[in-house]
C-alpha cells in the first residue's frame, strides 16, 4: 500500500512539454508579422510614373552656337498701301495686274469723268463770259473817266456845272466798282476751273509711290468709293501696292525675355520656305510698348540685304546673337532637350529624377544651343532631366526612368 502511495507521488518526465517549444512560436509569429507587413507595403506603396528622361550635358561654347533668344514671326512691308480714289464714281478701266511693278505717279485706274468734263466746260465758258464783260466795263470805265475829265475843267474855267462835274464823278465811280466786283467774278471762275480741273484728274487713280502690285481689287464697270457703301457692292481700293526695298521682320518677344535684345544686335533669320537658308539681319527698334493681354513686346528687324525670294507675309523663324562672343570663346556650357524646360509661376524650371523621385530645380535659362537650351544655373552634367509630359508633377513623385 505504501509502495503504491509512493508511486502516485512520481512525477512523469514524459508529459512535460519539450523545453525550446516557446520560442520557436515567437520566431514563427515574428516572420508571420514581417510577411503580413511586407504584402501591405507591396500593395499599399504608390505606383511609380514611367517618365522619360535625358541626361544634362556639358559642351563647348564653340560648339554651342551663339544663340541667346527664338522668336518667330511674319515679313512686313514698312510702305503698303491700297490704293483708292477721292471721290465716288464708276470704274472705266483697270491698266494694273498682279505682279506688275508701277512708278510713283503712274496711272493704275481711270473713273467716268464724262460728268465732270461736262462741269469743266461749262465753268471755263462762264469764265470766258466774265472776262469779257470785264473788258466791257474796263472801257466804260475809262470813257467815264474821260468825261470827268472835262467835267472838271469846264468847272474850272467857270463854264461847266457843279451837277455836272458831280454825275461824271457818280459815273466813274459806279463803273470802278463794278469793274472791281467783275475782277473777282473772273478770279471765283478761275478757281471753279481749278475745282473741277482738280476732280478731272481726281479720275485717275496714281500710284503714291514705286513698287509691286500684290492685289488687283476692282474691274472696269464697279463702282470705288473712299468708304463703303452701297450694301458691301462699292470698293473701297482698285488694288494694294508695295514697296519691296521697305520689307522687315516682325516678331513678338515674350517680355520675360525682352532683356535678351538690343537695338542693332545681329539676328540669323529662315524663313520657313527656305529653311537651309540663314539670313543675316539686325534689330531695328524695339517697339517701347507691351500687349497687355499677350504679355509680348514687338521688335523690328531689318534685313541686312533683300533677296527676291522674300516676299510679304512669310513665316520667318529668328534667332537673336549673342553680343559676348568673344567673352564666351572657350568656356563650358551645360545644355538640356528643349522639351525640359518647362514654365511654371513664372520661371523656367525642370523636373529632375532623383533616386528614383521627382525634385523641382529652377534654373536661369540662356537661349538655345547644340538642339537645346542652355542653362546657366540650376542643373549640373550628367543630372537626368524629364522630358515627356507629367501629370501633375510633385517633389517626391516616385517615377520609372525610360531613356529618350
Amino acid at each position: 500500500m505504501l509502495d503504491d502511495r509512493l508511486s502516485s507521488l512520481k512525477i512523469d518526465r514524459d508529459d512535460q512539454p519539450e523545453e525550446g517549444t516557446p520560442i520557436r512560436l515567437g520566431w514563427i509569429a515574428i516572420v508571420v508579422a514581417v510577411a503580413a507587413f511586407g504584402v501591405w507595403w507591396i500593395f499599399s506603396r504608390p505606383s511609380s510614373v514611367e517618365v522619360v528622361t535625358a541626361a544634362a550635358r556639358e559642351v563647348r561654347a564653340d560648339d554651342a552656337g551663339t544663340t541667346i533668344l527664338n522668336a518667330s514671326g511674319y515679313v512686313t512691308a514698312r510702305l503698303q498701301a491700297t490704293v483708292s480714289s477721292k471721290v465716288t464714281g464708276r470704274v472705266l478701266e483697270v491698266l494694273i495686274e498682279e505682279g506688275m511693278a508701277v512708278e510713283e505717279g503712274q496711272v493704275m485706274a481711270r473713273l467716268d469723268a464724262s460728268n465732270i468734263t461736262v462741269n469743266l466746260e461749262l465753268t471755263r465758258a462762264q469764265a470766258a463770259a466774265a472776262r469779257a464783260a470785264l473788258e466791257e466795263t474796263r472801257v466804260r470805265r475809262e470813257e467815264a473817266r474821260l468825261d470827268l475829265v472835262r467835267a472838271e475843267r469846264l468847272v474850272a474855267g467857270g463854264v461847266g456845272s457843279q451837277a455836272e462835274l458831280d454825275a461824271a464823278r457818280a459815273a466813274y465811280d459806279s463803273l470802278a466798282a463794278r469793274l472791281a466786283q467783275q475782277r473777282e467774278q473772273v478770279a471765283v471762275a478761275e478757281r471753279q476751273i481749278g475745282v473741277w480741273t482738280q476732280q478731272l484728274a481726281d479720275a485717275e487713280i496714281r500710284a503714291p509711290f514705286a513698287g509691286i502690285v500684290v492685289s488687283k481689287n476692282a474691274q472696269p464697270g464697279e463702282m470705288i468709293s473712299p468708304a463703303a457703301a452701297g450694301g458691301g457692292f462699292t470698293r473701297t481700293g482698285i488694288g494694294t501696292v508695295v514697296d519691296m526695298d521697305s520689307l522687315e521682320i516682325e516678331v513678338d518677344v515674350n517680355e520675360s525675355y525682352i532683356n535678351r535684345v538690343e537695338p542693332d544686335q545681329e539676328v540669323v533669320a529662315t524663313l520657313d520656305a527656305y529653311s537651309d537658308w540663314q539670313i543675316p539681319a539686325r534689330v531695328i527698334a524695339i517697339v517701347p510698348t507691351a500687349d497687355r493681354q499677350r504679355a509680348t513686346v514687338k521688335v523690328r528687324i531689318g534685313f541686312d540685304e533683300l533677296d527676291p525670294r522674300i516676299l510679304p507675309d512669310m513665316g520667318v523663324k529668328v534667332a537673336f546673337q549673342a553680343a559676348d562672343d568673344r567673352a564666351a570663346a572657350g568656356r563650358s556650357r551645360i545644355v538640356v532637350p528643349q522639351a525640359a524646360v518647362r514654365r511654371d509661376a513664372g520661371r523656367d524650371i525642370v523636373w529632375v529624377v532623383e533616386d528614383g523621385a521627382l525634385a523641382r530645380r529652377p534654373i536661369a535659362a540662356g537661349g538655345e544651343a547644340d538642339g537645346g537650351i542652355v542653362v546657366q544655373s540650376g542643373v549640373s552634367p550628367g543630372d537626368r532631366v524629364v522630358v515627356g509630359e507629367v501629370s501633375e508633377p510633385k517633389d517626391g513623385m516616385r517615377v520609372k526612368e525610360r531613356d529618350e
